[in-house]
């Protein structure tokens, strides 16, 4: 007997079987058809986490004391497309159920194939540390410099002559040397940068064939 408008009391919280007998879990929400208000959709509490519901087809389905038995297989039910239950199901939800099951109940075959599921793994790629070491740069200053010279001097005819003594001259040179200042410091600080990477795996498809007379 098909689920109707008639079972919606008892749908709320029914105990949820497949189609071997193998328990799913238990009723969370119930989805009507937007025309005829009939049951067509339930959601089952699936997995570990309470908020982790599955959306199950009530297509051949039946409700015998408190206890849904779906036509539909667990395995099925669990690799059911997650979507969002906060609201009532759209049409583009709707038809990836229906691609998902099937034809619930008769002698249709499930196609099922492989997606590539990416994860990231961290992993130390190298070790850095701070290292202090010298470098000799070649610098340019200018420095002024003075030195003594020797003038002629002129002296009237009749002076005194007076020996003229050894004179010295002296003359400045620039003296270059070094003094180690602080002029920076320095730390190091990491941070998370995002590249993308193309990854390529092998993935198998199932492919439906007709055996039989022609």
């Amino acid at each position: 007997m098909a689920i109707s408008q008639e079972d919606l009391d008892n749908l709320s919280g029914a105990e949820v079987y497949d189609k071997a007998g193998r328990p799913l879990g238990t009723v969370g929400q119930i989805y009507l058809d937007p025309h005829s208000g009939e049951p067509l959709w339930v959601t089952v509490r699936t997995g570990a986490m309470s908020f982790q519901e599955s959306f199950v087809p009530l297509r051949g389905a039946g409700l015998q004391g408190g206890r849904l038995t779906v036509a539909v297989d667990g395995t099925l039910v669990r690799a059911a497309p997650m979507i969002d239950t906060d609201g009532p199901l759209e049409y583009g939800d709707a038809d990836r159920l229906e691609a998902h099951y099937g034809s619930a109940g008769d002698d249709a075959m499930t196609r099922s194939e492989e997606r590539l599921v990416t994860g990231v793994r961290k992993e130390p790629v190298t070790k850095v540390r701070l290292r202090k070491h010298l470098v000799t740069e070649e610098r340019q200053i200018t420095v002024p410099v003075t030195r003594e010279e020797v003038h002629l001097e002129r002296v009237p005819v009749d002076a005194p002559d007076v020996p003229a003594p050894d004179t010295t001259l002296y003359a400045e040179r620039p003296v270059v040397t070094t003094e180690k200042v602080p002029v920076e410091r320095v730390r190091l600080r990491k941070q998370t940068v995002t590249d993308e990477e193309t990854v390529t795996a092998p993935v198998h498809k199932e492919q439906i064939e007709f055996e039989g007379p022609s």
